[in-house]
């Protein structure tokens, strides 16, 4: 694949644009369900080819003869060459089967009359005027108003697709709730069917080094099909990789399920909501809220951002309460009901009425409801919400910006109606509901208007059987778990959150008994509970110890905690969970058959009776010292693999003095470099700088560097190694790689801002341990630069160029 990166910060927040990395597109392009015979691809947004190469690998891996056209659309001509030599790679790769014509032009308003069977998409994440040529290109055009650029690529993607034809799309998961993207849902599933949705667990998963925080989601429609049932999958990362045995592309942690649409769109939900739940768990909790379906507006209650800019208003304001002014409620004032005013505070407590003050100030009256849009990390819940009862003396309130005011047209609301909605946005359900909902860790006024409520008289009944203000969460729960009971048959199910509290406790197990942040998951917390068939609604007191396997494993927490893994996941269940179980001596493995055969389909695996005898205590009084007397007759594997990690660094030689360098693959190729490379390539070179993963500046000679003009003060962007070849004074930069990447066309650009100063003529290296790994990153690597492969340490690969081995002028 290319390189993913070459546009600047500053351009790439201007088009809205981040490409797509190599593994999501190989997994972009192996949803398709059909990529046989003549194909006519659209790429709309195509930035450096990156998606439409991935299909054609795609095509070719399953064995398709047929002619490729491929039609790409970008508005950024700066990638020119880029695009040049992809075209070029294609053709020789196709043997010149195919037909690519790149167009740099707006796509959204280009008139295109070619219609496509297929569509590969990253589009523009960007925001577009109500009043812009692209709003009245949609409305006159599609028939659609729509606010986002992602969403109106899409759009006309789908009308420019065949029927029948495939649309795969990598797109924020923001459309699919709340009334903003409602016209936008409704063309989507008028116009297609949706036949498969990937979720990542964590949402700087899909674009990690552009260190993007949105939550995506890859979907794959089919244009003017029946609506069918939908395949949800799941991965922890965006790290894919094609299945040896099956030829597929999969991740570690892989899940997957297939549901009845039903359970996608609810068919009485007017707003048309697409919930995309990735296990049972997540279903039941969307199940269990579904028969709330009111909004905001059907029961009279607004919310609204609080009103006061206090930069604004810095003359108005007052730290302390004095006559003439009203009380001003920051986040702060939120701590186990309203405490105002704080003392000695570094936020203001009031605020006086004035000409700028006056359209920001509500009347003190009645009841307001009051949620934080930025929730800390010490919260348990992102929506926290606080009842506001006007006590605070003043005849205006002042409701800070970083506030959510629950109202009614500016004023207080009744005392029951904001009690029972103070107990439905603190549930730990709707919580729950909040997380799979929306991927947002603020919580702005958007995001609780497109929720769905209970209507007025269950939020006054609730409000009525409430005493006071302030109630513990287990109350919170009880009271909201009874009304929807009382709603329908929902006596006879199980709690979901009973599912989620087993799964925390587990993790909290696995911290404690000291298994590596790497152990520390979803997936080896639930492997715990299979170990000890703890099932949601038993308690720590209930568990055994079954010897079961593998697959067992997988299926019992299927069945029993609803998150199905794909069956390849089998392996990492083994190699990245019970492997470090079994190192840590918390299971036995074969304790009825030590000498089974390894690969013996009865291979099992059992929980110690010691460990038994301690979690049975886990929660009650003595398990602090019933944990302390368990780990003092073992190391914690935590303990061992540190010590293991010391036992295994990478010893190197400099200057007489002996370093140690992390151990791993990386290391082991900075060694070959230093000690193979250097006196083959550059003799007598001074070593100015060597980089280690545990520790940036494992050798470092500031000053050297300082008097050929280099300073250099953000660490982490040096290169692997520096030498200095004094013969020819070239500075040399070397690139280790064997997980991260080569000198491709953006780190060369940023080494030579990095060292623009250097009196010293610059040399680029990439160094792989051999050519295998080289192999990977070949269509990456920067023109004018330099590759060295450790099994071959005495060649050298020169990319373009008139020189071998050599600066290139300024």
């Amino acid at each position: 694949m290319l390189s993913l990166n070459r546009l600047d910060k500053s351009k790439k927040s201007e088009l809205g644009q981040f490409f797509t990395p190599t593994s999501i597109c190989e997994y972009m392009s192996s949803m398709f369900s059909n990529l046989d015979g003549n194909i006519s691809l659209l790429d709309p947004g195509c930035g450096l080819g990156s998606l439409f190469v991935s299909v054609i690998e795609e095509s070719l891996l399953r064995g398709n003869n047929g002619i490729l056209s491929i039609k790409g659309y970008d508005i950024d001509d700066s990638l020119d060459e880029e695009i040049i030599n992809t075209i070029k790679l294609c053709h020789n790769r196709l043997n010149g089967a195919c037909d690519i014509s790149i167009q740099h032009s707006d796509f959204l308003l280009t008139d295109i009359k070619e219609r496509f069977t297929h569509v590969i998409m990253n589009p523009p994440y960007k925001k577009i005027s109500s009043k812009s040529e692209h709003r009245k290109y949609l409305k006159e055009n599609i028939g659609l108003e729509t606010g986002n650029l992602y969403s109106a690529f899409l759009a006309k993607a789908i009308k420019l697709t065949k029927k029948g034809g495939e649309i795969v799309a990598i797109i924020p998961r923001s459309f699919s709730n709340g009334l903003y993207f409602k016209p936008f849902r409704e063309f989507l599933l008028k116009e297609t069917s949706i036949e498969k949705i990937h979720l990542f667990d964590e949402r700087n998963s899909a674009f990690s080094e552009d260190s993007v925080l949105q939550e995506n989601i890859i979907i794959h429609l089919v244009k003017g099909k029946k609506q069918g049932k939908v395949l949800i999958t799941s991965s922890p990362s965006g790290d894919f990789h094609r299945d040896k045995q099956t030829n597929t592309m999969t991740a570690d942690g892989l899940t997957l399920r297939t549901v009845e649409f039903e359970k996608v769109v609810y068919p009485n939900d007017n707003d048309k909501f697409i919930h995309v739940a990735s296990s049972e768990f997540q279903q039941k909790i969307i199940d269990r809220l579904s028969g709330f379906t009111s909004s905001l507006k059907d029961i009279d209650i607004q919310v609204s951002t609080g009103p006061v800019v206090d930069f604004r208003m810095k003359a108005d304001l007052s730290m302390n309460p004095k006559t003439g002014y009203n009380p001003l409620i920051y986040p702060m004032h939120l701590k186990n009901g309203i405490n105002w005013p704080i003392k000695d505070s570094k936020k203001p407590n009031a605020i006086k009425l004035s000409e700028k003050s006056k359209s920001s100030l509500w009347e003190n009256k009645g009841f307001f409801l009051l949620t934080k849009r930025f929730s800390s990390k010490e919260e348990k819940r992102r929506i926290v919400a606080t009842i506001y009862d006007s006590s605070p003396v003043g005849d205006l309130v002042g409701f800070e910006n970083k506030l959510n005011v629950f109202h009614s047209n500016k004023k207080g609301l009744d005392y029951n109606l904001i009690k029972g909605l103070y107990v439905y946005l603190n549930s730990s359900l709707l919580d729950q509901y909040y997380r799979i909902f929306s991927g947002n860790t603020q919580v702005n006024a958007t995001d609780l208007r497109a929720l769905h409520y209970p209507n007025r008289l269950i939020l006054e009944q609730i409000g009525k059987e409430i005493k006071n203000n302030i109630l513990s969460q287990s109350q919170i729960d009880y009271k909201l778990n009874k009304v929807i009971e009382n709603m329908s048959d929902e006596k006879s199910k199980k709690d979901p959150l009973n599912s989620q509290t087993k799964i925390n406790e587990a993790l909290e197990i696995l911290k404690a008994l000291g298994m590596p942040r790497a152990q520390q998951n979803e997936r080896s917390a639930l492997t715990l509970l299979a170990l000890l068939d703890l099932k949601p609604n038993l308690s720590w007191s209930d568990i055994d110890s079954p010897m079961i396997g593998v697959t067992p494993i997988m299926d019992w927490v299927r069945d029993e905690y609803g998150k199905e893994y794909a069956p390849n996941s089998r392996e990492t269940f083994r190699r990245q969970t019970l492997h470090q179980f079994l190192e840590a001596g918390l299971v036995a493995y074969n304790p009825d058959k030590p000498d089974r055969a390894p690969n013996s389909p009865k291979a099992c695996y059992q929980a110690i009776p010691e460990l038994l005898r301690l979690l049975n205590n886990f929660g009650s009084h003595e398990w602090e010292k019933l944990l302390k007397q368990f780990l003092s007759k073992r190391k914690t594997l935590r303990d061992k693999y540190a010590m293991k990690r010391n036992q295994s660094k990478v010893p190197l030689t400099i200057d007489g003095n002996l370093f140690e360098l992390t151990p791993g693959d990386h290391s082991v190729l900075i060694k070959k470099i230093i000690e193979d490379f250097g006196p083959q390539f550059v003799p007598g070179s001074e070593l100015i700088y060597v980089g280690d993963t545990e520790n940036k500046t494992g050798y470092y000679q500031k000053d050297k560097l300082k008097k050929i003009g280099v300073t250099v003060n953000a660490k982490g962007k040096l290169p692997d190694v520096i030498l200095h070849f004094t013969k020819k004074n070239w500075l040399i930069l070397i690139e280790s790689v064997t997980s991260h990447g080569p000198v491709d066309g953006k780190r060369y650009n940023e080494l030579k801002e990095l060292f623009k100063d250097s009196t010293a003529e610059l040399v680029y290296v990439t160094a792989f341990l051999n050519r295998k790994a080289m192999a990977k990153y070949i269509a990456d690597i920067s023109w004018e630069s330099e590759v060295w492969v450790a099994d071959s340490p005495t060649h050298m690969i020169h990319f373009n160029g008139h020189k071998f081995l050599g600066p290139y002028k300024k």
